[in-house]
């Protein structure tokens, strides 16, 4: 049998001064057609003729001596600085570098202008004849998503009113309103559609074999056109490969997809063309994922192909705009439950799946070897090279698309029986020559490969299917390791262990312990705790934050630090910016998540740790190397996307041949991005984050804010790495206290005049080296004005992590107030920056904010906030958990300390979990008890990824 291939991503590179690294030689490309058994007719646009077309099954024979070939020789780096300060530098690649050119493909000299736009009128709505139209159908088509009768009622209506007036609504109906908007030349990619049969061996006639399978799909090589040209990219989209290192120490770092080294390599085979030289690398990022869009209404499930390209930054991919592309629905056969599992008929199926891909992607291969000039949304033209880039997908899918046996790795040649065991990666060239020299059940059996299957990768130069795969966090780590794995075999282990009414007794505190944390922004609550039935991918996510506490006191420590090690993992990776310093902590969180799983494995609970999902940890750290950072490569971006490109369609559908009606409904986003008065500004480019906040002074007007919840908000402003809190727009009035005594009879502070003195001295005199408690009152100056209460205050900081506008800022809202919904008060907690040149929780303090109020002394407003301090437990966070633990504070004579502190120091809300120990929780404690009803808390690091980046 032949040796794999070396794998040469397992270290991370160097920066090099004067030439990049080299690739590993390319294997041998078969681009044969390969397709089995299978017969389309194709229907090329709406109601086309259709032509038969046949395809021949071919595989190429293996060249050893390909393996051999000499690499192509290193050409010159081009090193820039980026960013401020000149902290980052970059080595782009030299061969493509994406030169501007002319219509024509000749290259411009450098610094020329784009050419000018032609027939650019300013006050143009075509096809709209006037802005209410469109507004008008912006309404009724994307703001409201109006099923078509209830338009034509809408209409029918408007029109009645207009009558007298010798007047008539914008649209006569609501097939008039789709005709006006596929009318626009700036629509979206029309749809085409083919049909698919069994054209095999019939050795007895099956019913399956006699159907016909439709599917629809637009030209991919469109859809990236237009993708190309979209002007709010502008700032978000890189021309060329390259490598991004820190000024200091020369450490490498990953962020959007063309600085990994999958494109570099990508680039450094295709420019061996000479034809190449110039031109800008294109990879195109596919994915697919089935869904559901209604429960008990005949055929409901739909199989969407996603599309999006590798030169536009993560942020744009993991927004809710035009980035991803829905390119294909594909075909879902189905037969007799007598005759479904039949080896026959799940290679057609299989087979087919492929086959629909090589068709739908069959107009981007021949730019894949022959560059063409495509207009940029800069205004430039430039010459394109497209190239299959990563595939996203769930283990199922990647199980079918690498053409192996369940329960295998697609990406490395493991043993299912043993899939941890070092081994080197799977390859294309790998697998065809193990086809030519195995027999097929030895394949399925030692191999895990299904031989009789041709992957549609095979069609296409430089692509290895195996290769690009990508990373997928939320189905291998959230729903995989996490919720599948781990918390189901901690409630293995309590019954294991213990009797089934002891187990019983065990899980339900848990379940109160999760149901019993504080609310905090963005935090998915748990009333009944983990208890279930039907579980989402948000629901996983939102449990990962507050499973860990819950259950420590109730299982071993080594299960505790199991669970640490695997969310250090998740958030890790999940970072926006990966370093050479986050992959060693990457490596070592896997490798203490398998030192302290096998607890599992030595109490009985299971067996083996032979999990795919499981397994796939081992790749992250090659993969990132290869494709940056996973979070723009997560399948949590297309099952997003299910809602615009599926389920929203589907509703405004008859219902009747609902996939045609999807795929023939008008796109109005294409249209709005040219309208002239609603062109949205790109937001700068986002320069790397700091490492402490700083108070920040006021920020230009307010961006447009997106709400997710009623205490967390997307900012699609610039970005800002300084942290602002500001108090919410409206004050109380006679609602609450107008004078700080009438405050501190609210609030059961009695020392609150003193306080605020003491807050003013220091405010008014901030050189002052004295502790403020040490300062003598007679020295204090007095306020006996008014104050103006609020409920709230919000803060807007940099958080591109996490879920976040395209700038990576987003807005948190910091509650305060004696009856939150009218039913029970709510008191949150913050870090507040202390000493900026600590890092992490050495530079903050943690407190629970009792009010926010403002005042005016001396023409000065002030904006404060009265809190209780929590001190810090120990100098460090906890080892079992990685948390620090915090109680609250006492002044000298047993009483809280309470303090005034201007809103400037606030950096954030915290979110805080009791230290539960072994004992039950009362059924009667309830959430909004929790930060009153226990001596310590852990500050959540896990409450979301921006939180674990500061509390450590």
């Amino acid at each position: 049998m032949p040796v794999p291939p070396q794998d040469d991503h397992q270290q991370s590179l160097e920066p090099i001064a004067g030439a990049p690294h080299l690739p590993s030689p390319e294997p041998s490309r078969n681009e044969n057609h390969a397709v089995h058994d299978i017969d389309m007719d194709i229907d090329e646009g709406r109601g086309g003729a259709g032509i038969d077309m046949d395809m021949d099954e071919g595989r190429t024979d293996y060249n050893m001596d390909e393996r051999s070939r000499t690499p192509s020789p290193r050409p010159d780096i081009d090193a820039e600085f980026v960013g401020p300060r000149d902290l980052l530098y970059r080595n782009y690649h030299t061969g493509l570098d994406g030169r501007p050119c002319d219509i024509d493909g000749v290259f411009l000299p450098p610094g020329a202008p784009p050419p000018p736009l032609e027939n650019v009128v300013t006050d143009d709505w075509t096809p709209f004849r006037n802005r209410s139209e469109f507004e008008t159908a912006e309404f009724l088509y994307t703001q409201n998503q109006m099923p078509a009768g209830q338009i034509d009622r809408l209409l029918d209506i408007w029109a009645s009113t207009l009558t007298n007036h010798n007047d008539k609504p914008p649209f006569a109906d609501h097939r008039d309103l789709y005709n006006v908007i596929d009318s626009s030349p700036f629509g979206d990619v029309k749809w085409q559609s083919f049909t698919i049969a069994y054209d095999g061996e019939r050795l007895e006639d099956k019913p399956w074999m006699d159907d016909k399978y439709e599917v629809w799909f637009r030209n991919p090589r469109e859809v990236v056109h237009n993708m190309l040209a979209n002007p709010s990219y502008t700032n978000d989209i890189d021309y060329r490969p390259y490598r991004e290192y820190s000024t200091e120490g020369d450490k490498r770092q990953w962020k959007d997809f063309m600085s990994g080294d999958w494109a570099w390599d990508q680039a450094d085979e295709i420019a061996k063309d000479p034809s190449t030289l110039g031109s800008t690398f294109v990879p195109v990022i596919l994915g697919s994922d089935k869904t559901t869009v209604s429960v008990g209404t005949g055929n409901n499930e739909y199989y969407p192909l996603y599309a999006s390209i590798g030169n536009i930054h993560n942020n744009i991919r993991r927004a809710h705009r035009d980035g991803v592309a829905v390119i294909g629905f594909l075909a879902m056969p189905k037969t007799t439950q007598e005759h479904a599992e039949e080896p026959s008929f799940r290679q057609f199926r299989r087979q087919l799946f492929h086959s629909s891909l090589s068709k739908i992607l069959e107009p981007l291969k021949p730019g894949m070897t022959s560059p063409e000039v495509v207009r940029f949304g800069d205004g430039h033209y430039r010459r394109v090279i497209y190239g299959l880039g990563p595939y996203i997908a769930d283990y199922e899918e990647q199980v079918l698309l690498a053409c192996i046996v369940r329960n295998w790795c697609p990406k490395c040649v493991a043993n299912r029986v043993n899939l941890d065991e070092d081994a080197l990666p799977r390859t294309r060239e790998y697998t065809e020559t193990l086809i030519e020299e195995a027999l097929p059940g030895d394949l399925w059996e030692d191999f895990g490969i299904v031989a009789q299957l041709v992957p549609f990768t095979n069609d296409f130069p430089r692509a290895d299917i195996h290769q690009m795969l990508s990373p997928d966090i939320l189905h291998q780590l959230i729903k995989g390791a996490f919720k599948d794995h781990l918390m189901t075999w901690v409630e293995k282990y309590l019954r294991h262990t213990h009797s089934k009414r002891t187990a019983d007794k065990i899980m339900d505190d848990i379940d109160r312990r999760i149901a019993a944390v504080a609310s905090f922004s963005g935090l998915r609550r748990f009333p009944q705790g983990r208890g279930f039935k039907q579980w989402t991918g948000d629901d996983s996510k939102a449990l990962m934050k507050v499973y860990l506490p819950a259950i420590e006191g109730h299982v071993p420590t080594d299960v505790v630090r199991a669970f640490r090690a695997l969310l250090d993992f998740c958030y890790l990776v999940r970072r926006n910016i990966i370093t050479e310093d986050s992959l060693l902590e990457i490596e070592d969180a896997l490798s203490r998540f398998h030192r302290y799983r096998e607890i599992f494995r030595t109490t009985g609970v299971i067996f083996h740790f032979s999990l795919p999902r499981q397994h796939s940890l081992m790749h992250y750290a090659r993969n990132i190397r290869l494709f940056a950072a996973p979070n723009g490569l997560c399948s949590s971006i297309t099952e997003n996307k299910h809602i615009k490109a599926v389920k929203e369609p589907w509703r405004r559908s008859s219902r009747y041949n609902a996939l045609a009606a999807a795929a023939a409904a008008p796109a109005l986003a294409p249209v709005a991005a040219a309208a002239p008065t609603l062109v949205l500004a790109p937001a700068p480019a986002a320069p790397a984050p700091a490492s402490t906040p700083a108070p920040a002074p006021a920020p230009a007007p307010a961006p447009p804010l997106i709400s997710i919840d009623e205490d967390l908000d997307i900012d699609n402003g610039p970005t800002v790495l300084q942290a602002f809190v500001q108090l919410a727009r409206t004050p109380q009035g006679k609602k609450r206290a107008q004078t700080i005594p009438a405050l501190a009879n609210e609030l059961d502070i009695p020392r609150l005049p003193d306080l605020l003195s003491r807050f003013l001295f220091q405010q008014l005199h901030p050189n002052d080296p004295r502790d403020p408690f040490d300062i003598p009152l007679a020295e204090c100056p007095l306020y006996p004005g008014k104050i103006s209460v609020f409920n709230s205050a919000s803060s807007r900081f940099y958080a591109p992590s996490d879920l976040s506008g395209i700038g990576g800022m987003r807005v948190e809202h910091i509650r305060a107030c004696p009856s939150w919904r009218n039913e029970y008060p709510r008191n949150d907690c913050v870090f507040v920056n202390t000493d900026s040149s600590l890092p992490g929780m050495q530079g903050l303090e943690v407190a629970c904010v009792h009010t926010f109020f403002s005042f005016q002394y001396q023409g000065k407003v002030y904006p404060c906030a009265v809190i209780r301090w929590f001190d810090k437990v120990d100098d460090a966070a906890d080892e079992d958990t990685g948390m620090w633990m915090v109680r609250p504070g006492f002044r000298a004579n047993n009483t809280p300390e309470y303090a005034i502190i201007h809103i400037d120091t606030i950096y954030r809300a915290a979110h805080l979990i009791p230290v539960y120990g072994t004992d039950f929780l009362s059924q009667e404690l309830k959430f909004y008890h929790s930060y009153d009803a226990f001596q310590a808390y852990y500050v959540n690091k896990y409450a979301d990824h921006h939180a674990f980046e500061i509390a450590f």
